[in-house]
């Protein structure tokens, strides 16, 4: 069965909810680690109040006996601690003698860069908020739950994850970084970044270049454009390469089947190829300004401010834990593409007698 991952929730309403599916039985879980990756989710210079609010704790609901996998669908759930205070405006069903919501003010200035006017049109919302609450950045929390648990998984075949801040607002030092957050946050503005994720220990071969949608690396910046706020993604040196010749381009393969250089970052015609795999993702400014860009209403036709709600300065240190959780997912689900097996030591068995076979060593 392949790996698979469904979430569902509201950034203010009662609970973030997951589905995994296709993790093999008798993979031990640490749910310390997944809370860990969780409060690392929300830390970061320049984040707004509500992470001190959250304090994100993940329950397992099913598919889990003792800690370890029973091979049937895991269920997870994150519960949002700040519902109590928008239960008003976010309850799943209406309040008793107000049937209709009416007593719930709609949203209809929506924010440039956000999907709220895209998400109204498309389904029709005369509130934009039934569209902001689900493209919210709040959902995640699950996404990197579920990226926790595909590093346990991977880490039985020796395969470790990272993420890390590159830059924020064009700065590339700790200090530029934080001068850059503050002098937004006093300017009532955001700012944007660049993030780099890197695996180690990834076998050659995981992907496929027989078909598009197989290939490892249109797999991997798939799933880090579908982050919230995401713009770019490259993979080794990217767009650098673009400016080079093909003799510096590419990485020469030395006895060993080693590479000299890592300019392909680990991948190569959409296979894994043996070298650490490099990712980078870059963000674009967060859309809900203190300062609000001009909009129109959408009840009235009249322009007017964008929506003002609660928001980060920036929100790059979290993108890198967010980032890293999406290369895990799919690592793990190429990974279980590859080896298979309904067990956990079925799993970890293929993979040995594979790397064994081509005499792979990291």
């Amino acid at each position: 069965m392949p790996l698979e991952l469904s979430t569902a929730g509201e950034s203010h309403g009662p609970a973030l909810v997951a589905i995994l599916t296709g993790l093999p039985a008798g993979l031990r879980l640490d749910r310390a680690a997944i809370d860990e990756d969780l409060g690392r989710r929300r830390e970061g210079y320049g984040r707004s109040p509500r992470q001190k609010l959250e304090r994100d704790e993940v329950e397992i609901l099913a598919g889990l006996r003792h800690g370890v996998t029973l091979g049937t669908p895991l269920a997870l759930l994150i519960r949002n601690r700040d519902h109590e205070n928008w239960a008003w405006g976010m309850s799943p069903w209406p309040a008793e003698g107000d049937p209709h919501g009416k007593g719930t003010s709609p949203v209809t200035l929506p924010r440039p860069g956000h999907a709220d006017l895209a998400g109204a049109l498309k389904y029709g919302h005369a509130d934009v908020r039934n569209a902001l609450e689900r493209a919210s950045a709040r959902q995640t929390a699950a996404h990197v739950a579920a990226g926790a648990i595909a590093r346990a998984l991977l880490g039985e075949i020796g395969v470790s994850v990272a993420g890390r801040v590159v830059e924020i607002g064009g700065e590339t030092s700790l200090d530029g970084m934080r001068e850059a957050t503050d002098a937004a946050r006093r300017d009532r503005d955001t700012l944007g970044g660049a993030v780099e994720v890197v695996a180690e220990g990834v076998p050659p071969g995981l992907g496929s270049y027989a078909e598009k949608r197989d290939r490892l690396d249109a797999r991997l910046a798939a799933a880090l454009m579908g982050i919230q706020a995401v713009k770019g993604v490259e993979i080794g040196d990217g767009f650098a390469l673009a400016r080079v010749r093909g003799s510096e381009a590419h990485d020469e393969i030395e006895p060993g089947l080693r590479r000299a250089s890592n300019r392909a970052g680990g991948i190569e015609g959409g296979v894994s190829n043996g070298e650490p795999l490099v990712v980078r993702a870059a963000m674009k400014p967060l859309p809900t300004l203190m300062r609000p860009l001009r909009s129109v209403d959408l009840e009235s036709g009249e322009p007017g401010e964008a929506l003002v709600e609660r928001s980060d300065v920036q929100a790059v240190e979290a993108l890198a834990v967010v980032a890293e959780a999406a290369v895990a997912w799919e690592l793990a689900r190429a990974a279980r593409e590859k080896f298979g097996g309904d067990a956990l030591e079925d799993f970890v068995a293929a993979h040995r007698a594979y790397v064994e076979r081509i005499r792979w060593e990291r």
